[in-house]
């Protein structure tokens, strides 16, 4: 849902098509549906949000997964010169709980990069410019003393593309379209590795 593809009705008429599979997916991530119903053209549509009644309980006192610990307040910076994946990506990464700058651009990017200081930064390869992998090469150049993690988005995963990405000073590679799962999955396994980077930290 985080890629460019052929032009649809959806994307003709403004948008990509990709709101209604976003909010199917964070009603999931509740535990929850979402269904959409419509007679037809013209007809109007009905949504249906089910959610599941919060336990009065709680969660048990002091219980919380890695990937929580990491993401509460940690400052993420999502690259990308699609407007629509950037901001999309950037929703999702603030509704689990992440500080999020976004850039549109190569040298937008190191601005942020320079006064923001992310833990972690999603890098789009594909951009007009200044591409990933350039961004990725001077980041490392300019800045060897921070333990950024920078995480490739590109729609292409064969070997070759990834030994690109590491030799350009990649971290990891994610292919788009950008599973959340995967996504949360990632985030956890850098909460050992950058505590130091937590928004309420100097």
């Amino acid at each position: 849902m985080f890629s460019r593809g052929a032009r649809s009705s959806a994307r003709a008429q403004g948008g990509l098509g990709i709101g209604l599979a976003l909010a199917r997916r964070l009603a999931e991530m509740h535990g929850g549906t979402l269904d959409a119903q419509s007679a037809g053209p013209g007809q109007g549509s009905e949504f249906t949000v089910r959610l599941p009644m919060s336990d009065a309980s709680g969660p048990e006192p002091g219980v919380h997964d890695a990937e929580a610990a990491f993401l509460t307040q940690q400052r993420i910076l999502v690259v990308d010169d699609n407007r629509d994946a950037a901001d999309s990506l950037g929703m999702i990464l603030r509704f689990i709980g992440a500080d999020v700058r976004i850039a549109h651009d190569g040298p937008e990017a190191l601005e942020v990069f320079a006064e923001y200081n992310p833990a972690v930064v999603f890098l789009d390869i594909g951009m007009p410019g200044m591409d990933g992998y350039q961004v990725a090469r001077t980041l490392r150049t300019r800045y060897p003393d921070r333990s950024t993690a920078i995480v490739a988005l590109t729609g292409w995963g064969q070997a070759e593309d990834r030994r690109r990405a590491q030799d350009a000073g990649f971290d990891h590679l994610l292919v788009k379209p950008t599973n959340i799962d995967e996504l949360q999955s990632l985030l956890a396994s850098f909460a050992d590795r950058f505590p130091e980077r937590r928004l309420t930290e100097p």
